[in-house]
């Protein structure tokens, strides 16, 4: 593990020791709880800010007010998984820019702001502060929906978001400064944010622009092994409910543009390696037709347990983004508030430039999708499968009328998002961390699934990953369990996305010893 140099705040150190040993203030009982039963989502965040009992001066801002397992850090508003990341991203680095005036070694990465002298205290109260506001100018020039419910957590603490100090001297400037030049470096990072690459009026935010035309349509599949966008309801839902009924809408392949967007840690996608999608490329039937089988026979033995673990790492907000949380109480004993800090960026490093590159991958290889390689093979032909909501398993599902569990993304199969960033993101942890240990617990109340609300599972579901390679792997049979990628596929990525940990985790070494040009 690479911890932050000098002594931690003692105030933050007192924390640590009665969070360990079980003396839990109000604040941290609710938050591990929450982590263990899936969040508190349904809480209004001035209400959760205010019933933790939050202590600028001893509080870890991090576990406690915005991560993931926290409102003011959850969805609010629909958005892709690039986008989503996109924005987690920029969060996590406001905070390592905003603070590294007051870290021995540091030096931001969009921003370089001196760094503090020793006369001034770096302490627990000055590196919330800045990191506060620095995420708060991030919310409102990058995911201004969210705007509402951060304002509320910073007022229930004492602080001010409308405060536009730019004072170098102050937590607040130096937040407000960092915050402002991550957001400078955002809007033209080639995630075409705010829509008007190529035209001039009427932007579409994070619209493609560089001509991807898919080669199927969503009725006709004219080549088996290349994607075809499906059809599904106008408006659903995360969980493939609701929408609005007699209307049906195409995918699109979402932002296929971030693979030209600039990664960190390496200088162009294309040097990564991966293999063909062989395994669904028609012109090998015996292959093609084994992928597709083991599909089929996923979702003819899909259990209650499977259902949760698929829901779950299909949120991204939870799988992804609970994880490092969990990792980080796990070392609580070690870990300064600088500590978690870093370990977010290097992560956050890791994911960011993982997805870059799997992008570019599933651009390369446009690889057919379960559901449309399983109509093409079988058609009318019965099957044994899952039925559909509540229906449980079936034997006379047609080809043609099989679904997944999991609503398929909007991007094509190979490789596995899901799974390439649950792999480097662990990797990254790993390597910060220097071992293998998570101790991830995730409850899911009976009847509590997206898909079958009131239905599955039948009992209470206790999903438990004591170490990240458990994580990574069941991650990536998730993925089958929901129907949305073959077996082969995130085999394949588990491997794909283990090297972007080892590169973020270098490349954010630099930044955090600040071996870097200033």
């Amino acid at each position: 593990m690479t911890a932050s140099e000098g002594s931690p705040d003692p105030g933050f150190s007192t924390r640590r020791r009665s969070l360990l040993i079980g003396g839990l203030g109000t604040a941290s009982t609710a938050v591990l709880a929450s982590l263990a039963h899936g969040g508190a989502a349904s809480a209004t965040p001035s209400k959760a800010a205010a019933a933790t009992g939050f202590d600028l001066d001893t509080g870890n801002f991090i576990i406690e007010l915005i991560s993931p397992f926290q409102p003011a850090f959850n969805v609010i508003a629909p958005m892709d998984v690039t986008v989503l990341h996109r924005f987690v991203h920029l969060s996590v680095v406001s905070w390592f820019d905003a603070t590294a005036p007051y870290h021995p070694t540091r030096v931001g990465l969009h921003s370089r702001l001196g760094r503090r002298p020793s006369s001034e205290a770096a302490t627990n109260r000055n590196k919330t502060i800045a990191a506060l506001h620095a995420n708060y100018q991030v919310i409102k020039g990058v995911e201004p929906r969210r705007e509402p419910d951060f304002r509320a957590v910073m007022t229930s603490i004492g602080l001010n978001p409308d405060d536009e100090s730019e004072d170098r001297t102050s937590p607040v400037g130096l937040g407000n400064l960092a915050g402002k030049a991550v957001v400078a470096a955002a809007l033209r990072d080639g995630m075409n944010q705010l829509g008007d690459v190529g035209r001039r009026y009427n932007g579409k935010p994070y619209a493609d622009y560089t001509g991807y035309r898919p080669v199927n349509t969503p009725f006709e599949l004219e080549h088996p092994s290349r994607w075809q966008p499906n059809l599904g309801p106008h408006g659903r839902r995360l969980g493939g409910g609701g929408g609005d009924l007699g209307i049906f809408v195409a995918q699109q392949f979402a932002t296929p543009q971030l693979r030209l967007v600039k990664a960190h840690s390496f200088g162009d996608p294309r040097q990564f390696a991966l293999a063909a999608p062989d395994h669904i490329d028609h012109t090998r039937p015996r292959d093609y037709r084994r992928s597709v089988d083991e599909i089929i026979e996923a979702s003819a033995a899909l259990t209650d347990r499977q259902k949760v673990a698929a829901e779950y790492f299909d949120d991204k907000t939870m799988g992804l983004g609970q994880s490092v949380g969990f990792a980080a109480i796990a070392h609580l004993d070690r870990l300064t508030l600088d500590d978690m800090i870093d370990l977010g960026f290097t992560t956050s490093v890791a994911i960011f430039d993982a997805m870059i590159a799997c992008w570019h991958q599933k651009h390369r290889y446009d690889a057919v999708r379960p559901f449309s390689a399983i109509r093409h093979l079988y058609g009318r032909q019965k099957l044994t499968a899952w039925g559909g909501p509540g229906k449980g398993t079936v034997d006379d599902i047609r080809g043609d009328e099989w679904s997944s569990y999991l609503n398929t993304g909007d991007h094509p199969d190979y490789p596995s998002g899901s799974t390439v960033l649950c792999s480097a993101e662990a990797q990254a942890a790993r390597r910060f961390l220097g071992d293998d240990v998570l101790n991830l617990r995730h409850v899911s109340r009976a009847g509590s699934t997206l898909r079958e609300p009131g239905r599955s599972p039948a009992s209470d579901v206790e999903l438990f990953y004591p170490t990240w390679d458990a994580f990574v792997k069941e991650c990536a049979i998730s993925r089958v369990w929901g129907g949305v990628h073959f077996k082969k596929t995130v085999e394949r990525s588990i491997v794909f996305g283990e090297q972007f940990g080892d590169l973020a985790y270098r490349w954010a070494q630099r930044y955090i010893r600040g071996d870097v040009d200033n």
